[in-house]
């Protein structure tokens, strides 16, 4: 399984997800430092809030497989900015949590997200398990290795490492 790293404001749902990716039982739990364990990375949504202590992010991302961006539902704005994907080398996939709030504006989480450079977007739901079982499924697919001259070919190309290189390049 891909180790993967959450980041997002605070109360977006992140430590939620982690209890909802486990088939644990969901209970608030305040997350007060960065939480690491085989399969997650999970920050304070502080970190995401202050650019203090935001450029963390950029070092903790090196230790996983695969970041990704929390924006609940029913957030009336986001922190995150256009093409912030920049400084990770890693795929950044969007997550879109409490997408049954009442309140809930699903299309403009969603480009936010694309705005900000995830290349993939899940919508799930902590409390029903709604769009778990997609996500682990992602989580679960392998990362095919590749070895250094493939890693240059496809800088050279402009790709990052998780791209295909195109037909006749």
């Amino acid at each position: 399984m891909k180790r993967l790293f959450l980041m997002g404001r605070s109360e977006a749902g992140k430590t939620s997800l982690t209890q909802a990716l486990r088939g644990e039982k969901l209970h608030y739990h305040k997350t007060q430092y960065t939480y690491t364990d085989d399969d997650t990375i999970d920050t304070p949504g502080e970190y995401s809030e202050s650019k203090q202590v935001g450029v963390g992010l950029a070092c903790f991302s090196f230790e996983s497989d695969v970041v990704a961006l929390l924006i609940a539902a029913n957030e009336p704005f986001t922190v995150f900015a256009q093409g912030c994907n920049n400084f990770l080398n890693r795929p950044f996939i969007g997550i879109i949590t409490k997408i049954n709030e009442p309140n809930a504006n699903i299309p403009m989480v969603r480009q936010w997200l694309e705005l900000s450079g995830c290349q993939r977007i899940f919508l799930v739901d902590n409390a029903t398990g709604e769009g778990i079982p997609e996500l682990r499924a992602y989580l679960a697919e392998d990362i095919p290795p590749i070895t250094l001259e493939q890693a240059m070919e496809r800088q050279r190309l402009g790709l990052t490492d998780w791209e295909t290189t195109p037909a006749g390049a």
